[in-house]
């Protein structure tokens, strides 16, 4: 069912994944791509369960928004295993505006499809997703 807002379809395989990373948690982090000439968004890349967080930073393009689920293991002060997912919208400063336009406005219909999401980060730059600001929201 396509968004009426800003026409975009998702994919089936996109939920599929999310679910795998959520419940099996056979992914450590998936890259969603909008097709704009299908109008549909699909997944565009799957990291693997031992890869980190560099590896998951390293695969987002450097002008080209994208959205992305990261699935972060971290330890509580009290000592336990915990785990957030993050939704990213990658959203770089230079890229296209019409890319931008498109990817707010499809948003929040996609991030509905997913179930199970945590935490959200909106990120222009690097900067605004490093590391610590991942660690900083799991809490």
């Amino acid at each position: 069912m396509a968004n009426a807002a800003s026409g975009m379809a998702v994919h089936d395989d996109c939920k599929l994944r999310f679910l795998e990373l959520k419940a099996k948690r056979t992914h450590r982090f998936i890259v969603f791509k909008i097709e704009e000439k299908q109008k549909q968004v699909v997944v565009e890349k799957v990291g693997e369960p031992t890869q980190n967080y560099d590896d998951f930073t390293a695969s987002l393009p450097v002008d080209e928004c994208r959205y992305a689920v990261y699935d972060f293991d971290f330890v509580t002060a009290e000592n336990c295993q915990k785990s957030r997912i993050f939704f990213i919208a990658w959203s770089p400063d230079t890229s296209r505006v019409r890319s931008k336009m498109i990817y707010a406005s499809s948003k929040d219909r996609f991030k509905r499809e997913l179930d199970g999401i945590q935490v959200e980060l909106q990120a222009t730059d690097p900067t605004e997703m490093g590391l610590d600001v991942i660690k900083s929201r799991a809490n």
